[in-house]
């Protein structure tokens, strides 16, 4: 077993060495270095779930002709309160990548129970890929959730490949 490693760290070293020193055009396929995705390539939509009104769905799609990459999770603010949408699981540090054209989707449960004597009510949710951006508001009615949105605790799933795995991922279905 030691001279199997022995001989695997150092091809693994040279091939390390021969990607960070090769001009990026000459780097190996898939190893190309993947850069954020500017706001304006970004599509943003959400929408209420219409099986669950507590449940809004947001998706991203990249409009670019690369792959880029946002936030592994969605920065997700609601009107003029404090803070955002806390991950589900937590670690959303980190990225996802999309491909030109390609689109991610996440869940955003506003409250988990709507007659919580906490809850507060806002005229709209500002969505965007990633913490560094301004995102897209979304008013409450453009939303399908009514007049205003309720809000209390909220929770985010990581981008997900598609509508499904978010609505799997936040307990739906």
């Amino acid at each position: 077993m030691r001279t199997r490693a022995a001989l695997i760290v150092p091809a693994a070293s040279a091939a390390t060495a021969l990607l960070l020193t090769a001009p990026q055009s000459q780097a190996a396929p898939g190893h190309e270095r993947t850069v954020r995705c500017a706001e304006k390539a970004l599509s943003l939509r959400a929408e209420a779930v219409p099986t669950d009104p507590t449940v809004l769905r947001v998706r991203v799609t990249n409009r670019g002709a690369r792959a880029c990459v946002v936030d592994r999770v969605p920065t997700v603010t609601f009107g003029d309160l404090d803070g955002a949408a806390l991950p589900v699981p937590q670690g959303g540090t980190g990225t996802y990548r999309l491909t030109p054209g390609g689109t991610a989707y996440a869940d955003v449960r506003t409250i988990a129970d709507p007659a919580d004597p906490e809850a507060r009510r806002v005229d709209s949710v500002t969505v965007s890929a990633s913490a560094a951006q301004w995102g897209r508001s979304f008013p409450a009615a453009r939303l399908g959730t009514g007049r205003k949105v309720v809000v209390w605790e909220p929770v985010t799933t990581w981008w997900q490949r598609s509508a499904a795995a978010a609505d799997h991922a936040i307990g739906l279905g």
